[in-house]
């Protein structure tokens, strides 16, 4: 079965590289796995009879790339290629024989191996697939099960994995291997979060994401990772929603799904995503690197799943009804605390906390009709581009809230609203950065003011008269800021 070009080149130059050290290595895994599926695959795994690290650094140093040890324990090694789709990761082989080897790895579809020296440019002959626990007949069966009982107490990460697994191939996982993650799920605190991190955010890249955290939650992994979403089940909600906190946070990451055009919802058809504005624009923003491993399509839904973390903590009761004030500030900071401890990124825990700390501000631009200039204005200034994420997310967040009782009326304004907001975002530039018209200096000269916050107060809300329409020159600005001293600042002049 033939390899990618690029793929079969890279792994030559691998085995020359090896050969001339007399060291053993095999093909394991993934690519072993995807080959025989006709996929392709970012990563490839390579076990070796020496110790891994020390072939990582000589590997890496050989093709000018970067070395990055990963286990040091367990003596696995990464290299990253500059300009290359690939991770290399290599692995010191355990026991005395391959077949040793891959009786300590995970899941019988990817405890299989193939040897790697100079033949490797021809693609993998099957007849000498390494195959000693029946991998290809589970392939067949599309099948994810635990090579044995003990896989997971063996290396806890394996867990999400299992399932993260399950959600790329799009395989279901076998009955006694759930049995034995329900069994072993507490284990999974115990694995670092930079795994953690990994595997979630591979897992949430895939169409249908949102299902598998049901999934999750079912075998009793999302809250052992997540203990912070537990209290928000069974915490009813506004009549406005159809399910408690918990089922409304994992809807969420559906909807999400379902408006950035991944895969379907049971709860809404065509006609009701047909109504959300999209453009190839928005799916090359949504397709934008935010990290490393993160796009904002993930990121997004990683929100989603985190928005209302903190409502079950700030619920009261007022004339009868659920009310949850406050739980946005708080739940940026507790989605914060988690994914700082999941070891997300500065910049994706930003983008979280930003997204979560205003999620209710798409529906409170207007109280009817279309968002004026000024409220725009004010919404992307306060949130940056991250302003359209923020509309999509409510988005999600409206029919996460009313399911298959979707009032189509409501939602029909809702989308007309995001569409209107993004097209005059897009289309209107002044409305995100007006052009300067008037300085600081300018405002104390006219004036007669001394510096002080008032002057920065003063072109602020000239920006806004900007984006309102109200001032286009440099006369109009001056006349308006008289106005407002007037107004307001009298008291500040000497």
């Amino acid at each position: 079965m033939s390899i990618r070009p690029e793929a079969a080149r890279l792994l030559t130059e691998i085995s020359r590289l090896l050969a001339a050290k007399n060291i053993r290595a095999y093909i394991v895994g993934g690519l072993v796995r995807d080959t025989l599926l006709g996929r392709t695959t970012a990563d490839i795994d390579i076990g070796v009879d020496t110790d891994a690290l020390d072939i990582a650094r000589y590997i890496a140093a050989a093709l000018d790339g970067k070395y990055v040890p990963l286990d040091d324990v367990n003596l696995v090694g990464r290299v990253i290629l500059p300009e290359s789709k690939w991770y290399l990761d290599f692995s010191t082989l355990k026991g005395n024989s391959i077949e040793e080897d891959l009786a300590h790895r995970d899941f019988t579809i990817d405890a299989m191996a193939y040897p790697l020296d100079e033949n490797i440019a021809s693609g993998l002959d099957t007849a000498n697939i390494i195959d000693p626990f029946g991998g290809r007949t589970d392939l067949e069966r599309r099948t994810v099960r635990a090579l044995n009982s003990g896989v997971f107490k063996a290396d806890a990460a394996r867990l999400l994995r299992a399932v993260r697994i399950a959600a790329e191939l799009g395989f279901s996982i076998d009955g006694a291997t759930k049995a034995l993650i329900t069994e072993d799920s507490l284990l999974i605190k115990r694995v670092a979060g930079e795994r953690i991190r990994e595997e979630l955010l591979r897992l949430l890249a895939f169409p249908g994401a949102g299902k598998r955290l049901f999934q999750m939650d079912s075998l009793g992994l999302l809250t052992a990772l997540i203990p912070e979403l537990a209290p928000a089940r069974e915490v009813d909600q506004p009549h406005a929603h159809v399910w408690d906190v918990f089922e409304h946070s994992l809807q969420t990451v559906n909807a999400v799904e379902f408006v950035l055009r991944e895969s379907g919802w049971e709860y809404a058809g065509e006609d009701v995503r047909a109504m959300v504005p999209w453009s190839d624009r928005l799916e090359r923003y949504f397709d934008r690197e935010i990290s490393n491993g993160s796009t904002g399509r993930t990121i997004l839904k990683m929100t989603a799943l985190l928005h209302d973390v903190a409502k079950p903590q700030t619920k009261s009761i007022e004339d009868g009804h659920a009310r949850f004030f406050g739980h946005q500030e708080q739940g940026a900071a507790m989605a914060g605390a988690i994914l700082e401890r999941l070891r997300f990124s500065n910049k994706e825990i930003q983008l979280v906390e930003l997204l979560i700390k205003y999620h209710l501000r798409p529906t409170q631009m207007t109280n009817e009709g279309l968002p004026t200039n000024r409220a725009i204005y004010r919404f992307f200034r306060d949130i940056g581009e991250a302003g359209v994420d923020a509309l999509f997310l409510s988005l999600a967040d409206h029919l996460a809230a009313r399911g298959a009782a979707l009032d189509n009326t409501g939602w029909r304004e809702h989308t007309q609203i995001t569409a209107y907001v993004i097209q005059k975002h897009v289309e209107v530039a002044v409305l995100a950065a007006p052009p300067k018209i008037i300085d600081g200096r300018d405002v104390m000269e006219s004036l007669g003011l001394p510096a002080g916050p008032a002057i920065g107060e003063m072109l602020e809300a000239l920006k806004e008269a900007q984006a309102a329409g109200e001032i286009a020159d440099k006369s109009q600005a001056l006349k308006y800021l008289k106005h407002l001293y007037s107004e307001k600042y009298k008291n500040i002049r000497n």
